[in-house]
């Protein structure tokens, strides 16, 4: 009876043992979750507030430097056109390099999510 005594012990601590580490694993998966929540919503805020600012401020640059050179030139239609143009121009390189700016945003987050 001794046998299966000790084998009955050993099982409940083992089971002990399992349940224990099931609690402390959902307790950290809890907690990593809630980080990369945590993470994710104070990076969206960051965005949102630093990209709305951005946004005015280079539309104010924009209609500035429309109005210097409407000034410059002597008219102001041709003033806009040049703008529209220099700014298609800047899409069109940003859209050259999508890919680039793709691999560099996800490396960045790979650093922060899976470390």
């Amino acid at each position: 009876m001794g046998v299966f005594n000790s084998l009955n012990q050993t099982s409940k601590k083992a089971i002990d043992y399992s349940e224990e580490y099931v609690q402390k694993t959902q307790e950290y998966y809890t907690l990593k979750v809630f980080q990369q929540l945590a993470t994710t919503t104070a990076l969206f805020c960051k965005i949102a507030i630093i990209g709305s600012l951005a946004f005015l401020s280079i539309t104010l640059l924009i209609v500035a430097g429309t109005l210097a050179l409407g000034n410059l030139i002597g008219n102001m239609i041709y003033a806009c056109i040049i703008i529209a143009l220099s700014l298609l121009i800047i899409c069109t390189i940003i859209y050259r390099f999508r890919e680039k700016i793709n691999k560099l945003v996800i490396t960045k987050l790979k650093k922060q999510f899976f470390d």
